[in-house]
């Protein structure tokens, strides 16, 4: 059973995934749509909360420093 945090980490990450790869697909841009898909489903693959938030954290500043 996920602790609350990583539970929260999940809810997080996942819904800033789907605004990012809703934004990617309708302005026909790929990279907010490949990490906006990586920040949906990494979630499923971390077992650490810590790691979570550390990829997490990572994804999102790609999506702020690699922005078109």
């Amino acid at each position: 059973m996920p602790t609350p945090a990583a539970l929260f980490g999940l809810i997080l990450f996942g819904v800033i995934g789907l605004a990012a790869f809703l934004y990617g697909k309708k302005q026909s841009l790929w990279k907010p749509v490949i990490v906006g898909l990586a920040l949906m489903f990494y979630p499923y693959f971390v077992s650490e909360t810590w790691i979570l938030y550390a990829i997490g954290s990572g994804l999102c500043l790609a999506l702020v420093l690699f922005r078109d």
